[in-house]
């Protein structure tokens, strides 16, 4: 919010600086994110007077001035403005200055050949205005030679960043009450004067909202006189950032921004009948003050008359109850409208303003009846007019909000000792009332609703105390070596990313937002999408890591990428019971491009398949200590994988560790990808954690004293037989001998009956205390053989 030094003056009594009130409103939290000093701006500019004027020898349009700058000789200046004569006094810039319009930088110059020492300026160029006919001209008694910051009365601008909890700073009088808390001078008591009403109110004034409106005042002013407000208030105004327009809409808006109530005037020829806040009709439109037509729902709120709707309640106003030049009559608006209702109807229109700002962080309801009166006067005082009596419709909220409070608390909480009388003093000062008996009951003011309990209280007694009085004390810290603070499950993360990084694979890092499309075709149920996201291409919460990182895939692709290894840590975003959200930690990789590119020695390109990604999530598994032999792979990945080319990894038929195997074609065409892609996702929260283990340190590696035994096996099985079920269960016939057994061979032809196919394994076994006898060997392998026979294996001759 931006507001010049005087306005802020018209409510605070002090003699502070500029630069001692922006150290305060800092040490307050009230952030200043810059002052703006026109007197800078105009440095290098002075009040000067035309002595003489005299056509230019070469040019019809110019003329050579000579001009008194107070500094003794006459300085000669060429100026083409139509109005500079002998006599008059202006404003000259002299060699150095910068012009603040365009920032040009005055110098001594020759101007079809005549000597010019500055520039004659208009207001434009000072930025004073939009008037660029001519040269400013000074009244005839002002003081020659004098800069003209000074003479102009330059005044610094202030531009405070106002939290969302904090409504009541949203109008300077908010800001000029926590100054005085502060110490940092006298708040003005609210110049409010009450204008009584002459006549009833001709207009009906009624809710028929009491949610979305719970309150609608108004009356009407009679014989009003509208046109350019007065230049204090247009002064004001343009420091806020405002365009002054008429004094009728300069004194809403001087209001809202002085004192944080928004409020409307409509023209009351352009009204028929009662003026009702109702619900919009379905599909329902208005042609707002920016010219733009909106569609409306029944879950909004409108100001409307017997012709229709002319107001978005609470957040602008219609385009055709305006008030004009011609303006006569007017009916003064001023209403509580529910935050809530506010900021959803904002955001399905996608339409802010100053008013919506307001309402929706929660206006006071008690000052319905002080707005108005403020709103009156200020109207009347600018364009006259006879005024009706108030008619209210409907009540605010009134029931204050009392919190109780111990003293103590500030110390307790704050971390600095506060006296109870001060506390006191600064509770009153920023509006609150405190009654002392059997602790303290403060009673919060309406202008506060971000005040909810004793910590708020605290808060504010400390910020306004000296947040820079809260003494920096260290945290305990135990002797000797500090514990590891990773929970397992980052230690989980850190050992999978390194390993990944290890084995050659990029980490990419992409937004955990999505575009709907992508994230619907591999949602589960219905994806988490966004009531109000940052764009179109934001929309969803990912339900998984891959679709972004086939996005980063296809952009690099697209630039010439030949070989991608991308995988990605983070959390993938589901709808749990009852439509909690539920955030889960996996693993995404997508492998792209050529395998291995063509050579001489290896023939054509070799593009991935889904070994290489199986291969990848084999490693990683391991990685993370998830027990790799014993996993079963059963059945297909989803619908976003190839059909028999895709599989998951489980422990057991429900605990699904990982899904691998080749992207879908349709899926790809979705992406826009050429291709063959190998992707994979591993879930790293269903990776059971070791029973007895913490962390995942490891012991020392000792290796046998004794050489290990490998053995080749070859059975016929049937050909749906997975290679890895064989595998398994020759592994486990004899755990205390086998170490590992793994598959070499898959042979289907000339000699394996139809039906069939051969699988040849090569299993290790490892002696312990003493060598094998040809016995020992034996019976190994007869436990290897039957093992097999269970799953329908034939030992080949």
């Amino acid at each position: 919010m931006k507001f010049s030094l005087s306005w802020l003056k018209q409510y605070l009594e002090t003699d502070a600086t500029i630069e001692q009130i922006a150290a305060t409103l800092n040490a307050i939290g009230l952030e200043v994110e810059g002052i703006e000093d026109p007197a800078e701006k105009l440095e290098g500019f002075r009040v000067a007077k035309v002595l003489t004027a005299a056509r230019h020898p070469d040019a019809d349009k110019l003329q050579v001035l000579s001009v008194d700058t107070g500094d003794g000789a006459p300085l000669q200046v060429v100026c083409g403005a139509p109005n500079a004569r002998a006599g008059m006094i202006g404003v000259l810039g002299l060699p150095g200055a910068t012009v603040p319009a365009n920032g040009m930088v005055l110098k001594k110059s020759a101007i079809r050949g005549v000597e010019s020492n500055g520039m004659m300026c208009s207001t434009r160029e000072l930025e004073l205005g939009e008037d660029h006919d001519g040269i400013i001209e000074l009244p005839e008694d002002a003081p020659i030679g004098t800069p003209f910051a000074q003479y102009h009365g330059a005044d610094p601008v202030i531009d405070v960043a106002i939290t969302p909890n904090r409504p009541d700073c949203m109008g300077l009088y908010g800001i000029a009450r926590d100054l005085a808390a502060a110490g940092i001078g006298t708040l003005n008591p609210l110049p409010v004067e009450d204008i009584p009403g002459t006549f009833p109110c001709p207009v009906e004034v009624r809710t028929d909202d009491a949610e979305g409106c719970p309150a609608f005042y108004g009356r009407v002013i009679k014989g009003v006189k509208n046109g350019p407000s007065p230049q204090w208030l247009q002064d004001a105004l343009k420091s806020a950032g405002q365009r002054p327009i008429s004094a009728l809409v300069d004194a809403t808006n001087f209001i809202m921004l002085a004192f944080g109530r928004p409020a409307h005037a409509y023209d009351l020829a352009k009204l028929s009948g009662a003026v009702t806040a109702r619900r919009a009709g379905e599909g329902e439109t208005v042609v707002a003050l920016n010219e733009k037509t909106y569609t409306l729902d029944a879950e909004m709120t409108v100001i409307a008359d017997e012709a229709g709707a002319h107001d978005i309640a609470g957040i602008m106003g219609g385009q055709h109850s305006g008030c004009g030049d011609d303006t006569a009559d007017i009916l003064l608006e001023i209403a509580y409208f529910d935050p809530t209702r506010i900021a959803k109807t904002g955001r399905k229109l996608n339409l802010t303003s100053d008013a919506r700002g307001r309402f929706e962080r929660g206006i006071d309801p008690q000052f319905l009846d002080t707005g108005m009166a403020l709103l009156t006067g200020l109207i009347v005082k600018l364009c006259g007019g006879e005024v009706s009596e108030v008619v209210r419709a409907g009540a605010a909220p009134s029931t204050p909000r009392i919190v109780h409070f111990e003293p103590s608390l500030v110390a307790k909480l704050g971390g600095v000792a506060v006296n109870p009388a001060e506390q006191k003093r600064i509770l009153e000062s920023l509006g609150f009332s405190v009654v002392e008996a059997d602790g303290w009951a403060v009673t919060v003011p309406g202008w506060r609703p971000d005040v909810d309990g004793a910590p708020d209280i605290v808060e504010e007694i400390v910020r306004i105390h000296g947040l820079d009085k809260v003494e920096s004390v260290p945290l305990p810290r135990a002797e000797g070596v500090a514990l590891p603070t990773a929970t397992p499950a980052q230690t989980l993360e850190r050992r999978v990313r390194r390993a990944a990084a290890a084995r050659g694979l990029q980490e990419a890092v992409t937004w955990s937002f999505l575009p709907e499309a992508p994230a619907l075709a591999f949602a589960e149920g219905e994806p988490w999408v966004l009531a109000n996201p940052i764009s179109e291409d934001m929309k969803a919460m990912r339900p998984s890591l891959l679709p972004g990182l086939l996005m980063a895939a296809r952009r690099n692709l697209d630039r010439g990428a030949s070989a991608l290894r991308l995988f990605e840590i983070g959390r993938r975003y589901l709808r749990g019971p009852g439509g909690a959200s539920d955030e889960r930690l996996a693993l995404g990789l997508v492998l792209a491009g050529e395998k291995t590119p063509r050579g001489w020695a290896t023939g054509k390109a070799a593009a991935f398949d889904a070994y290489d990604a199986k291969a990848e999530v084999m490693a990683l598994l391991a990685e993370a200590g998830a027990p790799v032999d014993k996993l079963q792979v059963m059945g297909e990945a989803g619908p976003q994988f190839h059909p028999g080319q895709s599989a998951t990894l489980r422990l057991g038929p429900k605990n699904v560790l990982a899904r691998f195997g080749m992207l879908h074609p349709r899926i790809a065409r979705q992406f826009d990808i050429d291709g063959p892609v190998a992707l994979a996702e591993i879930y790293l929260d269903a990776i059971p954690g070791r029973k007895g283990a913490a962390t995942f340190a490891r012991t020392s590696y000792a290796p046998p004293a004794l050489q290990a035994v490998t053995r080749d096996y070859a059975f016929l099985v049937a050909a749906s037989l997975p290679a890895a079920d064989l595998v398994r269960s020759v592994q486990g016939a004899d755990k205390v001998n086998i170490v590992a057994a793994r598959l070499f061979d898959d042979f289907r032809g000339q000699g394996v009956p139809e039906g069939q196919k051969s699988l040849a394994l090569e299993v290790t076994f490892q002696p312990l205390e003493k060598s094998y006898k040809d016995e020992d060997l034996k019976a190994i392998g007869d436990r290897v053989t039957a093992a097999a026979a269970k799953l329908g294996a034939v030992l080949r001759g």
